[in-house]
């Protein structure tokens, strides 16, 4: 908690920093403020820049960010990392905050504190951002903190939501099968050795890429290298008027018709057709297939 315990250091307090139940108890014991203090130091900052003033507010409202950051303990995040972003909303706040308006420093922070909060919890929840937009940030929040039974919501709860929060059905049910998933390791993890189906379902076992094997990529090089010099041997061995049907009728981009191909060498199509399987059963023996 750097930016926290940099505050309480400021203020000279004796909190071991390395210590998170210390901490809560150094900012429990920290004194309120009055309303008239409260609106002292907030003129004092406002009209001045006064950074002890600023000190001062922050540090008395340090126990209500622990208070409100014990409530999102459920999301499986350290509580000292929800208390540390819930302090930087809070110092945000503090920058922020306007005497001028009457209301009390504590309900103008409640919002910036969450805001801090749940960004937090977006971006670590999990290795995949689940919510990107407003709509689904609502979401994510609602169905995690109104889900009454474990399962997947019926008809009438997704439409109850979707009402609530002005969005679709389909968006619903699409936030919920997000907050349904869960992270997978690319690669299998030590303590599946030995068990295959866990080591199977691994991603880095069915997305490989096998064109991006190096020695696979030079083997079909040289295949096709191969290959070439193979066909033009075969083709070289044919007598010309076969090897020309074959090239013009297979090769080459305009292909001509046996009938083309008939009347220019004066013989039938049919004797066309019949030159031409001959040379590719000759072909066929000299380019065997690969293994």
């Amino acid at each position: 908690m750097t930016t926290t315990a940099l505050v309480l250091r400021m203020q000279n307090l004796p909190v071991p920093i390395d210590s998170l139940e210390g901490y809560i108890q150094a900012v429990n014991q920290m004194s309120m403020l009055s309303t008239e203090e409260e609106q002292e130091l907030a003129r004092r900052l406002q009209l001045r820049n006064d950074l002890e003033a600023a000190q001062r507010l922050i540090v008395a409202h340090l126990r209500f960010v622990v208070h409100i950051a014990r409530g999102y303990i459920g999301y499986g995040l350290p509580l000292a990392d929800l208390i540390q972003e819930g302090n930087i909303g809070l110092m945000k706040a503090v920058k922020r905050f306007d005497p001028a308006h009457g209301v009390r420093l504590v309900s103008f922070a409640v919002h910036w504190i969450r805001a801090e909060i749940h960004e937090f919890i977006l971006r670590n929840w999990r290795i995949v951002k689940v919510a990107t937009t407003k709509a689904q940030r609502k979401l994510f929040f609602k169905l995690r903190s109104s889900k009454k039974r474990l399962g997947w919501l019926n008809h009438d709860e997704v439409n109850t939501v979707a009402r609530e929060l002005g969005v679709s059905p389909d968006t619903v049910l699409e936030m919920e099968a997000r907050l349904s998933g869960y992270d997978v390791s690319f690669d299998p993890t030590p303590e599946a050795d030995g068990e295959e189906d866990v080591e199977n379902f691994a991603p880095s076992t069915y997305l490989r890429d096998e064109q991006a094997d190096p020695a696979k990529a030079l083997e079909q090089d040289n295949w096709d290298e191969q290959a070439t010099s193979r066909l033009n041997e075969a083709l070289a061995r044919l007598d010309p008027r076969s090897r020309d049907i074959l090239q013009r009728r297979w090769l080459s981009d305009a292909k001509p018709t046996l009938h083309q191909l008939a009347a220019e060498y004066r013989i039938s199509a049919e004797r066309i057709r019949q030159l031409e399987s001959n040379a590719m059963k000759k072909l066929r023996v000299a380019l065997p297939a690969p293994a």
